[in-house]
């Protein structure tokens, strides 16, 4: 069993399971054990496990399984059972880089841009198999407490692209602009969201999330309007692969003039930020304010990654990672 000194969800020092705020957060208050009475990893072949995670599991490399929460303990939900959280192991794809510390990366890049950032984030944390390995795990915004489903739809069914029509990588293809002409059209407090979705961007190229694709964005319905839903789905995609730019092959929008340091390095610094954010419509004002948060690392960022469950090595690059990332965005383009 592993021994816990920190929380595995935000993170702070000096607790052995959940602290109170993240089990109020994460849970509703209620005391759930963080370590799991099964094991998933390896076990996908094994038919119950793998007809849970068709039912849940999107396109991508990572297996996701529906749980729930059950006197304390959290358990796979049952073939006719709503749930109420998504469980996500290390990916089985052993060509990924260190890829156990994936629910790790995701765990502590959901924590960054929640708690440093104010960023609006799906409820998050880690588990742990009997072997102790680290299992991500999400409480799913869409589903209410009376466990019906609020309507939400990704920005690849919002916009219409899909395999059939546009090919295996559609969630790839176009940029961020449509995803903005997407929310300028289907919500009604367009404005708020617009900031949210542009500020989500910033975070995504700074804390190098190269897979930040049109399914990675939804819409959900509350009550009677559609609204940007909570982000999930962050991590620090280079700690495993090869990392791009963007997640989308459009980049921000073929609309905007290139920077200077854009057309000569391939990578865009704040300058192609702030000509996107005047594209989809936000007060220069606005823009300015957002990106200023992303022109030095946080020293609070700076303890929840030291703080993480990642490895020494894996926190180091992290970093490394990151402020190379901001030094790219802070050039001055002529």
């Amino acid at each position: 069993m592993i021994d816990i000194k920190r929380c595995p969800s935000r993170l702070d020092d000096g607790f052995s399971t959940y602290s109170p705020n993240a089990a109020r957060k994460l849970f509703d208050g209620h005391k759930v054990s963080h370590q799991l009475d099964f094991d998933l990893d390896g076990l996908h072949n094994k038919p119950e496990l793998t007809q849970a995670m068709h039912r849940i599991c999107v396109s991508g490399v990572q297996e996701k399984f529906p749980a729930v929460i059950e006197k304390g303990r959290i358990r796979i939900a049952k073939e006719d059972e709503q749930s109420t959280y998504i469980l996500k192991p290390a990916p089985w794809d052993e060509t990924l880089r260190d890829r156990k510390q994936i629910p790790a990366n995701e765990n502590l890049t959901m924590q960054i841009a929640a708690q440093v950032y104010g960023i609006l984030t799906a409820a998050n944390g880690l588990c742990f198999s009997k072997k102790g390995l680290m299992v991500y795990i999400t409480k799913r915004f869409d589903v209410l407490p009376d466990r019906s489903k609020m309507l939400m739809e990704d920005f690849a069914a919002v916009i219409g692209r899909n395999e059939m029509e546009d090919g295996k990588d559609f969630k790839y293809n176009g940029c961020y602009e449509d995803i903005a002409i997407a929310i300028r059209k289907n919500v009604s407090a367009w404005m708020v969201d617009m900031e949210r979705f542009f500020e989500l961007v910033t975070f995504n190229y700074i804390y190098a999330n190269g897979d930040d694709h049109l399914k990675n964005f939804s819409l959900i319905l509350q009550r009677e309007d559609y609204r940007l839903a909570p982000a999930y789905d962050l991590l620090n995609t280079s700690l495993h692969v090869r990392g791009d730019d963007f997640g989308l092959d459009g980049g921000l929008s073929p609309n905007i003039i290139n920077s200077d340091i854009d057309v000569q390095t391939g990578h865009p610094c704040r300058l192609d930020f702030e000509r996107f954010g005047e594209c989809i419509g936000l007060k220069k004002s606005r823009v300015d304010r957002i990106l200023d948060k992303y022109m030095q690392l946080p020293e609070a960022a700076i303890m929840l990654v030291g703080r993480s469950f990642l490895n020494d090595k894996m926190k180091r690059l992290y970093l490394r990672i990151v402020k190379e990332r901001i030094a790219r965005f802070s050039r001055i383009s002529e």
